[in-house]
């Protein structure tokens, strides 16, 4: 079971500034090893309860909330990631576990059993909290990232694009989904993650940038359509 907490902030922003920015970080900072010319792609299986309570806490604002995931980044691959994000004040705190493909396809079918066989304390938190509250699939979203990371401060950039969503079909590992665009075409999601305080050069790139802060989260920009939110 991995451990994360640090502070996030995202970001809308268009790509003329998103390419200029990236060009900017490719000097000073690295690229994540899994780049690639097109950066790679996650899928990630959004779960929630019959009363989208997630969802609402994340729209309403609340300074604790959570999301629950399930993260691959290949359809053909052998496993998936379990998180868990906690938001708990300026920080966001990630636990996440790795399942096998068959442990994970049966989470996409609401079966979550599978979890009570990992022996770890996590899953059996995850096991405890989907069963109590009825978690179910919600949505899946998929996107391209391209990230740059620095040492000091745990710090990662990400540029999120080609968000597309679908709320109908839960098969994370399909090769093929009905997606749907869920952000104009022009525009990406910026993210900006680090430990304790953000170092001042970064700053200094970022700003040069123009951009608006977002107050919801992919997760919450896939069910809009639906339930109404907006950013």
């Amino acid at each position: 079971m991995n451990d994360v907490l640090r502070q996030e902030k995202k970001y809308a922003i268009h790509l003329a500034d998103a390419s200029a920015l990236r060009a900017r970080l490719e000097r000073v900072l690295h690229g994540d090893a899994h780049n690639g010319p097109q950066g790679y792609t996650i899928r990630s299986l959004y779960f929630d309860t019959p009363e989208n309570s997630d969802f609402q806490d994340k729209v309403d604002g609340l300074e604790l909330r959570r999301k629950l995931r399930l993260r691959l980044y290949d359809p053909a691959a052998d496993f998936a990631m379990l998180e868990m994000k906690q938001k708990e004040g300026p920080y966001q705190r990630k636990r996440s576990l790795r399942l096998d493909r068959e442990a994970a396809m049966a989470l996409t079918r609401g079966d979550y059993t599978p979890l009570l066989r990992c022996g770890e304390p996590f899953a059996a938190e995850c096991y405890g909290l989907m069963t109590w509250r009825c978690y179910r699939p919600a949505a899946v979203v998929e996107y391209r990232r391209q990230a740059f990371v620095a040492k000091e401060n745990r710090i990662r950039i990400t540029f999120d694009s080609a968000i597309t969503a679908t709320e109908t079909c839960f098969d994370v590992f399909s090769p093929q989904l009905p997606l749907y665009p869920v952000l104009e075409p022009f525009r990406l999601v910026l993210e900006v993650k680090y430990n304790g305080f953000l170092l001042s050069y970064i700053k200094n790139l970022l700003v040069q940038v123009e951009r608006s802060e977002l107050s919801v989260s992919k997760y919450c920009l896939a069910r809009r359509l639906t339930l109404g939110s907006k950013d």
